[in-house]
């Protein structure tokens, strides 16, 4: 038997995710980002799921490369761009489309030589303070790429610092310094993440990019059900052990943790060797035969403990559910002081996977 760590995947909950960004932004088309193997889900699995989406968003060319062997053949844009000849080549053969950034890819660009030219993402810097044009300077890129041979239709993007913060005054710069920015552009404009999806329609615009949403968490920090989203994970395991422990038994690496009486503790197989968080404090929440326990202990690379107190007919085999369907990620994510996509991202490749 195959070891009980198994993260099932709802292709149903990704699609309803996806389905609730179009609600959120009807007059938008969506560029659905699955970098980072899918936040953590399986990027060619995710992409599948989401096939309604207009195109999808990765990170770097490798991702991409994924993507076109298994046959996804929708548009596939390149967040970070590329960085040099060979990537250009590669990136035209594969028929992707590329953010550009940064005058190092502008000069990459303008020297290249190809059959067809790329459709082209200008990234300004409207005040995140990552990438991207400064203001200033995105008039002459913009004029620059027009004139490029190897730039085709040209569209233009920025990023919001915090949209997650509904009423935030500086959402409403950015958008103020974009809109200056884009004046005399008649063409496509796009800068809305999830928590701007969800919260700035007017940050909306041509192309709405979400991202955690997609994955049924909330941007916000509150949980995704309250956004009528979804969970696209749930990372379970089994107990393989209960055990009767007496009062004053220390539990685990460096006896952080005392029984306080004579009590049932389980043993599940889960680990930060699987993604779960090794700095998961006492009493973090976790589902046994659906019900809430809490956590006891250090987290160990292949096990965690927990208190059964509250279940004493609880046997080894019951099922334990980390996060997904009834705890929510968002809920762990806070008592282990971390954030969702950190803890999906973060899920091994020892873990089995299961569509759902």
């Amino acid at each position: 038997m195959s070891r009980a760590a198994c993260a099932r995947i709802s292709s149903a909950a990704l699609e309803h995710n996806l389905n609730r960004a179009r609600r959120a932004a009807p007059a938008s088309r969506i560029l659905a980002v699955i970098k980072a193997n899918g936040y953590g889900h399986g990027i060619v699995r995710v992409a599948r799921a989401l096939a309604s989406a207009d195109a999808f968003a990765v990170a770097s060319i490798d991702e991409a490369v994924i993507l076109r062997e298994a046959g996804i053949n929708q548009p596939i844009v390149l967040l970070e761009g590329v960085f040099n000849a060979s990537e250009v080549e590669e990136a035209a053969a594969r028929h992707l489309e590329l953010v550009v950034h940064a005058e190092e890819q502008l000069q990459v660009l303008e020297a290249a030589r190809l059959p067809a030219p790329f459709p082209i993402w200008l990234k300004i810097d409207t005040g995140m303070h990552r990438l991207g044009f400064a203001p200033a300077q995105a008039a002459d890129a913009r004029q620059r790429l027009e004139a490029c041979p190897a730039a085709g239709q040209l569209r233009l993007m920025s990023h919001l610092a915090n949209a997650d913060r509904p009423g935030d005054a500086r959402t409403d710069a950015q958008l103020d310094l974009f809109d200056a920015c884009a004046e005399g552009f008649s063409g496509e404009r796009s800068m809305a993440n999830s928590g701007a999806v969800l919260a700035w329609q007017r940050s909306h615009f041509d192309w709405v990019r979400p991202g955690i949403m997609l994955y049924g968490a909330s941007p916000f920090g509150d949980t995704g059900a309250a956004q009528d989203l979804r969970p696209a994970m749930t990372l379970g395991t089994r107990l393989i052990a209960v055990n009767r422990r007496r009062r004053g038994d220390a539990v685990g690496y460096g006896g952080t943790w005392t029984c306080p009486e004579d009590m049932l503790v389980g043993v599940a197989a889960i680990g930060y060797g699987d993604g779960y968080p090794r700095h998961a404090p006492n009493g973090t929440p976790v589902l046994v035969n659906g019900r809430r326990v809490p956590l006891i202990g250090r987290v160990s690379m292949d096990m965690i403990c927990l208190d059964l107190r509250s279940q004493p007919e609880t046997r080894p085999g019951d099922p334990v559910v980390l996060w997904g369907d009834g705890l929510p990620v968002e809920e762990v994510a806070r008592a282990a002081e971390t954030i969702s996509y950190e803890l999906l991202c973060r899920v091994t490749e020892r873990v089995r996977f299961e569509e759902v």
